[in-house]
């Protein structure tokens, strides 16, 4: 299968061994009830494997509306798939995954959702600084009006969080951003944390802005999280988004999905440099 050929939300990709393992979101219906997730294989990001299901969400009564983002981390010697699932209140909230192969199949691992009980949230991801584990997570605007982004210490076996929530920042607090009605919402998905060869840090995240989707950029001081940030101008405008950053073959990589409209999302990657503490595409 080529990119084009492929319908899916919230691209992430796992290298490992001079394979690229591709997980996301199954597009149809923007990810309601669509029964699990799939894993694509390539070795030049250009042709890929076809589908091959990687977690079975019916299978663990998980299907009960969204499956939405699933992303792979290599930790402790296994692999932990973080995803967003509703749970049985209604609200979403981010569970994780365990297994033994970046193939799968993966098995619930934490205890029920991660992310607070109370709230509705979204795109849970691993970063770990000074041993500890953290997840960094939404907590949507669907609930909230003005989505906002949070951290959180987790369990060294990354059962359930170890702390409260840290807030970081609202959707409506950039510089770029415009102030809408009142009554609109700011969104903010798609975290995802970036450690430079210089040992800055960085994190993705997206937003609407004008009405399109958007990659934006967050540059923290020192390189820890828990230090103060700056928001950089965004690095996608153009209706791309929930995006991560990867080492290939080639050299380093922005992957996305774009369009942001159901039944026309492909799989994006664009060749990015590091340049002053922050990353510009090639």
């Amino acid at each position: 299968m080529k990119n084009s050929e492929i319908n899916i939300r919230d691209p992430f990709i796992l290298p490992e061994n001079g394979v690229y393992y591709m997980y996301g979101t199954r597009a149809n219906n923007f990810g309601r009830n669509v029964k699990g997730f799939d894993v694509y294989v390539s070795t030049d990001l250009e042709n890929w494997s076809e589908p091959k299901e990687c977690f079975n969400s019916t299978a663990y009564g998980f299907d009960r509306e969204v499956n939405w983002a699933p992303e792979v981390h290599k930790y402790g010697g296994a692999y932990y798939m973080f995803a967003t699932f509703t749970r049985e209140t209604g609200l979403r909230g981010t569970y994780i995954l365990k297994s033994d192969s970046p193939e799968g199949p993966f098995a619930p691992h934490s205890d029920g959702a991660v992310t607070p009980v109370e709230w509705e949230c979204l795109d849970g991801t691993l970063y770990v600084e000074d041993g500890v584990p953290y997840m960094v997570f939404c907590h949507e605007h669907t609930q909230i009006i003005n989505g906002t982004i949070c951290y959180m210490p987790l369990t060294p076996d990354l059962k359930r969080a170890a702390g409260e929530p840290v807030y970081l920042f609202s959707g409506s607090d950039p510089f770029y951003v415009d102030t809408l009605p009142e009554g609109e919402h700011y969104v903010t998905d798609g975290p995802f944390m970036y450690r430079t060869s210089g040992g800055g840090l960085l994190m993705l995240w997206s937003t609407i802005l004008k009405g399109r989707y958007a990659e934006c950029i967050v540059k923290f001081s020192g390189g820890s999280i828990k230090n103060s940030f700056e928001h950089l101008d965004p690095i996608i405008d153009n209706d791309g988004g929930h995006g991560m950053i990867f080492e290939g073959k080639e050299g380093l990589y922005l992957t996305y999905h774009s369009p942001n409209r159901s039944g026309y999302e492909h799989p994006v990657f664009r060749r990015i440099t590091e340049d002053g503490g922050s990353v510009r595409l090639l």
